[in-house]
C-alpha cells in the first residue's frame, strides 16, 4: 500500500477538510480526493463522509484510523532503523518550534548525546501543526512546543515557564511612544489577554504568524513587538532591543510532547535530561525577569493553564 495515501488519510482525518490537508500537504484538492478515493477502492469501504461542512470519518473510517496510524508507525520506525550511520546504535528524531531551538533544543541535544553516544539524533523545526503532525506520523518521537495538541498517542508535559515582553529596537520607549508595533500571532490566550490589557494594540497594520522569527524584523527596523524574554535576552544585552517601560508581561510557557509509544529507556533519558537542561535555563533568566519585575508599572498578567484546557 502506498504510504502517502496513509498519510493523507490520517491529515484528512485530524483536520475534517480535504481543503486543509491540502494546505498542510502542499497538494492541490483534486490530489487529496484522488488519494483517498484510490485507498478507499483499495479497502473496499468508503471512509469519509463528504459534505459542505467537511469530511466526517465513517464507521469504517474509524475502525480503520488506529490501523492507518500503526502502520505510519511501523513504516517511521522501518525507515528510521535502516538510516542509523554507522557507529551509532540507536536513533531519535526531535522537532521544535524556531525560537525553541536556541535556548533549549541544542542543549537538549548535546544532553543526550553526551548521556548516550551511541545515539544519533535528527532534528526538525517548524510550526507547531507541522510537528504536531510529524509526532502522530512518527517522523518525529519528542518536540518542544509553545502550543502543543492534545492527540492519542501523545504525551504533554511543562517544560520551561517563558514570557512575552514588549520590546522595541529604539531606547525609551513607552506606551505613549510606541512606534511600528507589529502584532504576533501567539495563539488565542495571549490576544485574548492583550486585548484586555492593551486594546489598543489589537488591531495593528502589521501582523505576523512567524513566532520569534518577528525578533529580527523588529531588531532592523523602528519596531516594537510582544516576544519570548529568553529569546530577546542577548538583544536586551547588547542594545539592539529596549524594553518597553510600564509594559504587562504574559505568560509563555514551553511544553515537552512525546510519543507515548517511545521506548521507556528513551523516554525517560530524553525527560531526565530534558529537566536538567531546563534547570539551567531556568538559572540563566533569572536576572532578566529580576529585571523586569522593577518595571515601574508592572501588573502581572494571570496565568493559563494549558492542562485546564482538557
Amino acid at each position: 500500500m502506498d504510504i502517502t495515501l496513509i498519510k493523507t488519510f490520517i491529515e484528512v482525518a485530524n483536520t475534517g477538510s480535504f481543503v486543509a490537508a491540502r494546505g498542510r500537504l502542499f497538494v492541490t484538492q483534486s490530489a487529496i480526493s484522488l488519494r483517498i478515493q484510490r485507498l478507499e477502492d483499495s479497502l473496499g469501504h468508503q471512509l469519509f463522509t463528504r459534505s459542505k461542512a467537511g469530511a466526517v470519518l465513517t464507521a469504517e473510517g474509524q475502525q480503520f484510523e488506529p490501523y492507518a496510524l500503526s502502520l505510519l508507525k511501523i513504516w517511521e520506525e522501518s525507515r528510521q532503523k535502516i538510516s542509523i550511520p554507522d557507529g551509532y546504535k540507536r536513533a531519535i528524531s526531535i522537532g521544535a518550534q524556531y525560537s525553541l531551538w536556541p535556548g533549549l533544543g541544542f542543549r537538549w541535544l548535546d544532553s543526550l548525546q553526551t548521556e548516550m553516544p551511541e545515539l544519533s539524533i535528527h532534528a526538525e523545526v517548524g510550526s507547531p501543526d507541522r510537528i504536531t503532525r510529524f509526532l502522530v506520523e512518527g517522523i518525529v518521537q519528542a518536540a518542544l512546543l509553545y502550543t502543543p495538541q492534545l492527540r492519542p498517542g501523545l504525551i504533554v508535559e511543562p517544560a520551561l515557564d517563558d514570557e512575552l515582553i514588549l520590546v522595541a529596537s529604539y531606547p525609551d520607549a513607552s506606551l505613549e511612544r510606541l512606534l511600528g508595533y507589529v502584532s504576533v500571532d501567539w495563539g488565542p490566550e495571549f490576544t485574548h489577554a492583550l486585548a484586555f490589557a492593551l486594546p489598543h494594540l489589537i488591531d495593528s497594520g502589521r501582523s505576523m504568524a512567524l513566532g520569534a522569527l518577528t525578533m529580527e524584523y523588529v531588531v532592523n527596523r523602528c519596531a516594537s513587538a510582544f516576544l519570548p524574554a529568553r529569546s530577546v535576552k542577548r538583544y536586551l544585552d547588547n542594545g539592539k532591543l529596549h524594553l518597553v517601560a510600564d509594559a504587562p508581561r504574559f505568560p509563555y510557557p514551553s511544553w515537552v510532547v512525546l510519543r507515548a509509544d517511545l521506548t521507556p529507556d528513551l523516554a525517560e533519558l530524553a525527560g531526565r535530561t530534558l529537566k536538567a537542561v531546563v534547570q539551567g535555563a531556568e538559572k540563566a533568566q533569572e536576572s532578566l525577569l529580576g529585571e523586569l519585575d522593577l518595571m515601574e508599572g508592572y501588573e502581572p498578567v494571570p496565568k493559563v493553564n494549558f492542562k485546564d484546557k482538557k
